[in-house]
């Protein structure tokens, strides 16, 4: 049996829980990661279709819903990046690593968008696969 993964935002008015293992990790390195996370790279995994839950603060939740992508929840009170969802399949979600307490149970396998990288942070010789755009599927 595998254990629940929890997570939540910073200020604590949104928790949620993830029942199966993520998977598909990956860093990206697209502009709109970098604005809205306001570092180089996202880290994101991929979560089982029905595997996720809001346990609390569903109120508190917000979204930038933006016309050509996933749209990308975060929490209204602090600002907290949590998952983005695909608008026309919300069972394909993903999670926002930093956002899981603890160890998430994955590691990214590989680097997207890197076209499109940080001039100001020089992505690290980690070994994993680069794609200039979005990674193969």
């Amino acid at each position: 049996m595998n254990p629940t993964l929890t997570g939540g935002c910073n200020c604590g008015a949104v928790r949620f829980e993830i029942a199966e293992p993520l998977f598909g990790a990956r860093y990206c390195h697209c502009t709109r990661c970098q604005r809205r996370t306001g570092s180089a790279a996202s880290a994101n995994a991929a979560v089982v279709p029905g595997s996720f839950r809001i346990v609390t603060g569903e109120a508190a939740l917000k979204a930038w819903m933006p016309p050509d992508g996933h749209e990308k929840w975060f929490c209204g009170e602090c600002g907290s990046a949590i998952f983005t969802r695909d608008p026309t399949d919300h069972a394909k979600t993903g999670v926002r690593l930093g956002a899981i307490d603890g160890d998430p149970g994955v590691r990214p396998e590989f680097r997207q968008f890197v076209a499109y990288s940080a001039p100001w942070e020089e992505i690290p010789n980690d070994g994993l696969p680069r794609y200039p755009e979005r990674a193969p599927a």
